[in-house]
C-alpha cells in the first residue's frame, strides 16, 4: 500500500514553517496517542499515531525534509542509498524533543528541568494552610501571624548531607546525570534515577544530624494580609513559601485557605447580609423604632403599626464591601413576632380582654385570617 504524502498526514502545507509541523504534530499525536484510544478502534489509532509519528520524524529534520521535498518517499527510504536515509538513530532527537512536550501532556510532567551538572531540577511542592477568621475580620481585613514548617540548611554538613569529612560519591547507575533512560517499542522515556533520586550523587556516610536530607526542618512566622472583603473558600498566595525545591529548584508556594466561623447574628450571602430580629407581639402591632445590629455599628428599623412576622427590612449599604465590589452589599432584617409565653394570671386575663375586643369588631383587625377561613371553606365545597 502507497505511503500518504507527509503534509498531508500531518495536514500542513508544503511550505509549513517548523513550529506549524511541529504544532500539527503534537495536536494529532495528542489524538491518536495508544493510551488515549481503548477498546474498539485502538488499533487503527495506533496506525495513525504511527504514521503521524514517522511524517514528523522526517519533516522536522531539514536534511531529511529536503530530500523529501526532492525524492518524495524514496529520498528518505533507509533501504535506498545516496539520499536523506532513514530515521535512524541519528533523527530520533526532534522526534523526542516534540514528543517530550506531548508525554508531559498527557502524563502530566513531573515538573522538572534538567539544571546545571546534567541533575534534574524540580519545582518544590505547594503547601496549603486553613485559616480561620471571624465574619467581622473577614468584613474589615485584618494583619495577623502565621507559623508554617520551612527547610533550613543543615548546619552539621553545610547542606551536603554528608558526614562531615566526607563528601557525596558521584551515582554509578545514572553517572551523576539524575535520569535513566528506558526503552519501550518504539518510545524512549526518561526517568527519575532510582538509586540517587534524581540528585545524581550517593551519600555513603550521611550525616547523623540531617540522615542526609542537608536540610532540618524547622518552624517560621510570616506575616500575613488578610484583604477586607474576603469570602470563604477564597485563597491567598505567597510565593516561595511552600517545600523547597530539589538539586537548587525554586520552592513552591504557600496558599492560605480562608475559613470563615458560623456568626452569632449574621449570615452571609456574597456581599449581603441576614439577620432574625425578633419582636415582641405588642411592638409588631403597634409599630415603632427599633434597633438593630450592623457589622461594627447599630441601627435603626421604623416598625409600621401592624407589621406581620417574616416580614423584610433591607438596609441598602449595610452589608460587607467585597474584595471586587465597587460598594458595599446590603443587610435584609427578617422579623420574627413572638408569642408571649409564661403568663401571669393577670396577663391571661387582659388577653382573653383583647381577643374579645378583637373577635367583637369582626374582621377588621385579622385580614389574612379571614381570606384563608374563606379559601378552606371552597375547598370543601
Amino acid at each position: 500500500m502507497a505511503k500518504r504524502d507527509y503534509y498531508e498526514v500531518l495536514g500542513v502545507a508544503k511550505n509549513a514553517a517548523d513550529e506549524d509541523i511541529k504544532k500539527a504534530y503534537r495536536k494529532l499525536a495528542m489524538k491518536y496517542h495508544p493510551d488515549r484510544n481503548q477498546g474498539e478502534g485502538a488499533k487503527k489509532a495506533e496506525e495513525s499515531f504511527k504514521e503521524v509519528k514517522e511524517a514528523y520524524e522526517m519533516l522536522s529534520d531539514a536534511q531529511k525534509r529536503a530530500a523529501y521535498d526532492q525524492y518524495g518517499h524514496a529520498g528518505v527510504d533507509p533501504n535506498m542509498s545516496g539520499r536523506g536515509g532513514g530515521a535512524g538513530p541519528e533523527g530520533f532527537g526532534g522526534f523526542a524533543e516534540a514528543f517530550g512536550d506531548i508525554f508531559g501532556d498527557i502524563f502530566g510532567g513531573a515538573g522538572g528541568r534538567r539544571g546545571g551538572g546534567g541533575q534534574q531540577v524540580y519545582r518544590g511542592n505547594d503547601l496549603s494552610y486553613a485559616m480561620e477568621i471571624s465574619l467581622e475580620e473577614a468584613a474589615h481585613g485584618k494583619e495577623t501571624q502565621i507559623r508554617i514548617p520551612t527547610w533550613d540548611t543543615c548546619d552539621t554538613c553545610k547542606g551536603s548531607g554528608a558526614k562531615p569529612g566526607t563528601s557525596p560519591k558521584t551515582c554509578t547507575t545514572c553517572n551523576g546525570n539524575g535520569t535513566v533512560h528506558m526503552r519501550q517499542g518504539f518510545f524512549s522515556i526518561q526517568q527519575t534515577c532510582p538509586h540517587c533520586k534524581g540528585t545524581g550523587k550517593i551519600i555513603p556516610e550521611p550525616c547523623i544530624t540531617c540522615n542526609g536530607a542537608g536540610k532540618i526542618k524547622r518552624q517560621k512566622t510570616l506575616e500575613v494580609k488578610i484583604p477586607a472583603g474576603i469570602n470563604e473558600g477564597m485563597r491567598i498566595r505567597s510565593a516561595g513559601n511552600g517545600e523547597p525545591g530539589t538539586n537548587g529548584g525554586p520552592a513552591g508556594d504557600l496558599y492560605i485557605e480562608i475559613r470563615i466561623k458560623q456568626h452569632d447574628i449574621f449570615e452571609r450571602d456574597g456581599d449581603d447580609l441576614h439577620c432574625t430580629v425578633p419582636v415582641s407581639m405588642t411592638t409588631a402591632a403597634l409599630g415603632g423604632a427599633i434597633e438593630v445590629p450592623t457589622i461594627g455599628s447599630k441601627a435603626e428599623i421604623e416598625l409600621p403599626e401592624g407589621t406581620q412576622h417574616g416580614k423584610t427590612f433591607r438596609l441598602r449599604g449595610k452589608g460587607i464591601k467585597g474584595i471586587r465590589s465597587s460598594y458595599p452589599g446590603d443587610l435584609y432584617c427578617h422579623i420574627t413576632v413572638e408569642t408571649p409565653v409564661k403568663m401571669t394570671d393577670h396577663q391571661r386575663k387582659l388577653m382573653k380582654e383583647l381577643d374579645e375586643s378583637f373577635k367583637g369588631a369582626g374582621d377588621r383587625h385579622s385580614p389574612n385570617a379571614k381570606s384563608w377561613t374563606d379559601r378552606v371553606k371552597d375547598l370543601f365545597k
